[in-house]
């Protein structure tokens, strides 16, 4: 439903709200699923994920004014998938033989993949590079995961406390506007930079 939002703010025609939904409901899982070569990706042996995706778009396209004034508990919902996806990405590269690193990757790859595959279908700087506490919500669930499972806990503890993790933390970030720090931009490029500090030095000599 987020990933057809954004087909919203872009004015776009039913096929681009379906296809912004799709992708970014299993894009994370295409990518995690074809990177560890489990084929075909689980999207497309069990379809039910994809009607899930396409069920969601369909919803905001006839119903956008009125999902967009419940636009927090559309946010709640989201950040319940973001647990979710992350806790099985994990489970699943570790079930694959994947060291703590790259389960860790595998859950956030599953959890925010799909949402940068939307953000470049719109030509925007992915959402997860630029602001939200969203992908360190993803990768501290992933790594809740893997602690769990070094400890020797069974894997339905393994999974829940990754969804806890992640999911808490999201909402969490949500209620408070807690975002990572940022950079600051340069007034000028390094190499001008550079040059002029080189042209001062030199004037002083």
């Amino acid at each position: 439903m987020s990933g057809a939002f954004r087909a919203v703010k872009y004015e776009l025609d039913i096929f681009g709200v379906l296809v912004l939904s799709a992708a970014t409901g299993v894009g994370g899982g295409i990518m995690r699923d074809t990177i560890i070569g489990s084929i075909p990706p689980a999207a497309f042996h069990d379809e039910t994920y994809l009607l899930i995706c396409i069920g969601g778009g369909l919803v905001v396209f006839v119903a956008a004014p009125y999902l967009a004034q419940r636009w927090d508990l559309v946010m709640i919902a989201d950040a319940v998938g973001l647990g979710v996806f992350s806790a099985i990405g994990a489970a699943k590269g570790a079930a694959h033989g994947l060291g703590p690193i790259g389960a860790i990757f595998m859950g956030t790859l599953t959890a925010t993949g799909g949402g940068v595959i939307r953000d470049i279908l719109v030509t925007e700087i992915p959402a997860i590079i630029r602001k939200d506490f969203y992908a360190t919500a993803a990768i501290a669930g992933a790594v809740s995961l893997v602690i769990f499972r070094f400890l020797g806990f069974g894997e339905s503890v393994q999974v829940i406390s990754a969804i806890i993790v992640a999911t808490g933390l999201r909402i969490f970030a949500m209620t408070v506007n807690l975002n990572l720090p940022k950079i600051k931009s340069l007034p000028d490029s390094p190499s001008n930079i550079t040059r002029t500090r080189k042209e001062k030095h030199k004037s002083k000599r």
